[in-house]
């Protein structure tokens, strides 16, 4: 490691190798090559004077890149395509004058980028369904376990723990449908030239204009894609980058929500998150147990959300065939949302792998509030043994009141249904109030539709994806 520059966090710290080699040079300079043999042999089937002696020349150097020769040339000419056709040249000396035949830079930079994409969010498609299994695991475990729910971070009725996990799941299910759908809409861009009439090939192939119109499916087929996009200008349209930023944002958003429930939790102490034996909470207090990790994705999460903002920003700035203004940002903006939620997933992977329930703790919570919300359940008990409805009403509002600054004001427990008991308009036995108190009567349909929705919709979607599951994920840090 250099100590003496300044190295990306997200390449040092948060994301895997698999992630950074997709946005590596190594990675980019290979598919320029990949595109250039694509583009040759169209036209070579088209009816251009290329030889198979030139394209095999060109398939032989695909791989072995001739770097030093490329940088070198660069320095020169100022222009990293014009240096990697001369690279690459210098290698297939026949081939040398056929490389990048009518095609303009954004050819190979365009065409990968949009390659990178697609390849970077396979990678992120793998990892989120793997976070969707694993929660549907945790939810299916706890599907039973009555909580304490809130709104407004204010104790409201019971839910269960598996139900909580349901609505972390629907989220970043939401998440694959949009990454599933932006990605199948992914084109290349082809080879239309620099303000995209592919004026360049009218030349080449003599005004023919059905020859032309199977350049772009053919280089799209050699490439794996269906289609390029019908009309461009120089470039692909950057509304393109701006749509896969905002799923990476959408994702970003599940997981900060997923982490701060996490946090919340954690801060209850009724769930935590995965602490290692060796692991240092507090340098100042060796006791805490800080939900490090947890924070780590909301901090990466609120990056990713920000991050987004640059190729809208990009795409609504550009004027009318393309201007240059995107480049350097694009080269920031879109591999960093890539690896940054890469690494978020990765903490979500090992987060929900290793989360701690302590029921013992989530009880005691519940049934401290519990009376409260048994409330309407007594009094229709109390009107089944003859009591008056609007007179127990009222009373119970009385002693709920009572009961609740016993809580707060006198930092007593509970007492609600000692005062109950104890107010002859109800006519029932603290033993008898004591057997309302079980809590699985009041989490409603929890259980069921944590079930149904496990059944219904998570597991044949993991079903239908289930080699790509497994997945373990290791983090730096």
């Amino acid at each position: 490691m250099s100590h003496d520059r300044y190295l990306s966090p997200l390449s040092e710290r948060y994301a895997s190798k698999e992630m950074q080699y997709v946005f590596s040079p190594d990675k980019k300079f290979r598919t320029w090559r990949r595109l250039w043999i694509a583009l040759a042999e169209t036209e070579k089937e088209l009816g251009l004077p290329i030889t198979e002696e030139q394209i095999e020349e060109l398939k032989s150097h695909a791989e072995d890149i001739n770097y030093d020769v490329a940088r070198e040339r660069e320095k020169l000419v100022r222009h990293d395509v014009m240096s990697h056709v001369y690279a690459y040249g210098q290698q297939c000396p026949k081939a040398k004058g056929i490389i990048h035949l009518g095609a303009t830079s954004c050819y190979v930079g365009d065409n990968t980028d949009v390659i990178v994409m697609s390849e970077a969010l396979e990678i992120v498609r793998r990892k989120l369904l793997n976070v969707i299994a694993k929660l549907a695991k945790f939810a299916e475990e706890y599907k039973d376990l009555p909580t304490l729910a809130f709104t407004h971070f204010q104790p409201a009725q019971p839910t269960t723990v598996g139900k909580r996990a349901t609505l972390w799941i629907q989220e970043f299910a939401m998440d694959l449908e949009d990454l599933e759908y932006v990605k199948s809409t992914l084109k290349l861009l082809g080879s239309k030239g620099t303000t995209g009439t592919q004026a360049s090939f009218l030349e080449l192939f003599e005004g023919d204009q059905k020859t032309i119109d199977r350049i772009d499916p053919m280089i799209a087929e050699k490439m794996g894609f269906e289609a390029c996009y019908p009309v461009s200008g120089q470039t692909y349209s950057r509304k393109v980058d701006t749509r896969v930023l905002n799923v990476l944002s959408g994702i970003a958003a599940s997981a900060h929500k997923f982490s701060n429930d996490i946090r919340l939790l954690q801060h209850l102490k009724e769930v935590e998150e995965p602490f290692e034996k060796t692991q240092i909470g507090s340098s100042a207090m060796a006791y805490k147990r800080n939900p490090m990790r947890s924070e780590r994705i909301a901090s990466l999460s609120r990056y990713v959300m920000i991050d987004a903002l640059n190729p809208a920003v990009t795409s609504a700035t550009q004027w009318f065939e393309r201007t240059l203004d995107d480049s350097a940002n694009k080269r920031l903006s879109v591999p960093e949302g890539f690896l940054a939620i890469d690494g978020i997933l990765d903490l979500c992977l090992n987060v929900v792998d290793g989360l701690v329930v302590y029921p013992k703790v989530i009880e005691k919570r519940l049934m401290s509030e519990l009376p409260f919300m048994a409330t309407e359940n007594i009094m229709m008990d109390a009107v089944k043994a003859g009591g008056d409805r609007q007179e127990l009403h009222e009373r119970i509002r009385e002693l709920s009141m009572e009961a609740g600054q016993n809580v707060k004001v006198k930092g007593l427990d509970n007492n609600l249904l000692e005062l109950i008991a104890e107010d002859p308009a109800f006519n029932l036995t603290l033993e008898e109030l004591k057997e309302t108190m079980d809590p699985a009567k009041y989490v409603g349909r929890a259980p069921v539709q944590v079930e149904a929705y496990l059944t219904e919709v998570i597991r044949p979607l993991l079903k239908k994806n289930q080699d790509l599951l497994g997945m373990e994920a290791e983090i730096n840090v």
